[in-house]
């Protein structure tokens, strides 16, 4: 019979399964249906933590009816997105929808903390910027707005331990996921009393902490009859999904970094060490999923969204006739007759290296007659390239070293956008030819838990997935060195 190693990528919208076998190979994959996201009030977004739950069940459900052979999943172990809220009762049970990491309604309280000095010690403490977004602040706009609620909670989970504990009965949480919760103290690892204060709660209505690649224990056994699980599997400790994607991408050491692209980019990189004394204001640190590792990150905000938008408004009538991949394919084919333009520019809409929530009037400038929607949309990537140099310059003048860039999300996809990213910001872009990196990371992890691998080193050897490197251009350096800096004159004009 085969062995198999289960990687759960429990993001946002939907969660993935991935099974693999113990020399790196995909055996089989599913997926849920997206979440339904509510919004019972401007700014609030919330979900059905039980939808989630049903999701997680029904993909593994869904991969292990799928398999054409016996397979032995040995362990399973999950990537889990951060920053989201699930109050529960002291059975484990939610009292309160999810409040998740893209609700805004605790953007007063945060201003408020802000405008007292909060933030000059929560920082330094947690590793965090005050955001809206995360749970210490999430928390303490329950006890204020919501008392009976918050009176009803014994428990706030994560995303993470939520789930550890639906599957195993057990209070768990690693320090990445934790982390996301704004409430560790990122030297120690451990729950901080005074965060926890902060946010009105104690220290004992948190999860257990637990180092990720740690076994927690094995899946009920109604949950592996529920999903077709192999009796006694084995839950590993896992991490927060940015760190278990750059983990399975070796992005475990100084000089390497992670440039997720989606609708938001975020960019992560890697420290040995959690002293933040000459770390830019603008980048926030978390624990990686690998030991003895800190992840420092950036958002840089929605600045694919800026690129979406343009596709949306000029290809609107082909969008109307074809599907999205046909779409892309006719800009990719428009734009191979384009060039660089020293004198044309984008301005974003939103996101930038500054100020990732904003939402701003954007513009082109420099355009002439000739100029095609193609031109265009070459100027919407230069600007996140500029954007994204920008924010890259804080990280080396705090002698951080940035050899390589791993780039992963819809960007990377495209045949020239790489190209474009290299050769603004002067490093070499590794795209990795693979689609799921948070579940491969996971199971990685799961089989250092398990045994099956001797370490984490061992592991990546055996999941090694080939990539394609893009170097920049010599020809092209000079000239992006100076359309940047105009770049960066246009930009603060409009600020």
């Amino acid at each position: 019979m085969v062995n198999g190693l289960l990687g759960i990528d429990v993001g946002t919208t939907s969660t993935k399964v991935v099974l693999f076998d113990l020399e790196g190979q995909e055996l089989a994959r599913a997926s849920s249906a997206p979440y339904h996201n509510h919004t019972p009030f401007p700014g609030w977004v919330e979900q059905d933590p039980e939808e989630l739950w049903l999701a997680v069940l029904t993909a593994i459900k869904t991969l292990t009816s799928s398999l054409k052979q016996p397979v032995e999943i040995k362990a399973l172990c999950m990537a889990v997105q951060s920053g989201s809220l699930i109050p529960a009762d002291g059975e484990g049970n939610p009292v309160y929808p999810m409040i998740t990491w893209l609700d805004g309604r605790a953007e007063e309280i945060v201003q408020i903390w802000k405008n007292e000095g909060q933030q000059e010690w929560v920082k330094p403490l947690s590793g965090w910027s005050l955001y809206p977004s995360l749970c210490l602040p999430t928390i303490h706009w329950l006890k204020k707005n919501n008392p009976e609620v918050f009176q009803s909670t014994k428990m706030f989970f994560s995303v993470n331990d939520f789930l550890v504990f639906r599957l195993t009965g057990k209070k768990i949480t690693n320090p990445s996921n934790a982390g996301g919760m704004q409430l560790v103290d990122i030297k120690t690892g451990q729950w901080s009393e005074k965060l926890c204060q902060l946010a009105g709660i104690e220290v004992n209505n948190l999860s257990e902490m637990a180092p990720a690649g740690e076994k927690i224990g094995t899946v009920l056994p109604e949950i592996c009859k529920l999903t077709g699980l192999t009796p006694g599997a084995i839950l590993i400790n896992g991490g927060h999904d940015q760190g278990c994607t750059a983990l399975g991408l070796g992005i475990n050491d100084p000089g390497k970094m992670l440039l997720a692209c989606g609708t938001a980019w975020v960019f992560t990189g890697v420290l040995t060490s959690p002293d933040m004394t000459n770390l830019p204001q603008t980048l926030d640190l978390n624990f990686h999923a690998v030991p003895d590792r800190w992840t420092l990150s950036q958002s840089l905000g929605g600045l694919g969204a800026s690129f979406e938008w343009w596709m949306n408004k000029t290809y609107l009538p082909e969008i109307e006739l074809i599907n999205r991949s046909e779409m892309f394919a006719l800009l990719n084919t428009e734009m191979e007759s384009t060039k660089m333009d020293p004198e044309l520019f984008f301005l974003p809409l939103t996101g930038g290296h500054d100020d990732p929530s904003t939402t701003r009037r954007g513009a082109f400038l420099g355009l002439l007659l000739g100029h095609s929607r193609a031109d265009m949309a070459r100027a919407i990537m230069e600007s996140a390239a500029y954007e994204l140099r920008w924010a890259l310059e804080r990280v080396t003048a705090a002698n951080i070293p940035i050899r390589k860039l791993w780039m992963v999300g819809g960007a990377a996809q495209s045949p020239l956008w790489p190209t474009i990213l290299a050769n603004v910001t002067r490093i070499p872009i590794q795209l990795p030819q693979y689609d799921n990196w948070p579940a491969l990371g996971a199971a990685i992890l799961a089989g250092c838990g398990v045994g099956v691998f001797k370490d984490l080193e061992y592991g990546l050897e055996r999941f090694q997935k080939s990539q394609v490197e893009i170097i920049p251009q010599k020809e092209l350096i000079n000239q992006y060195e100076q359309s940047f800096q105009k770049y960066k004159y246009y930009r603060d004009l409009i600020k």
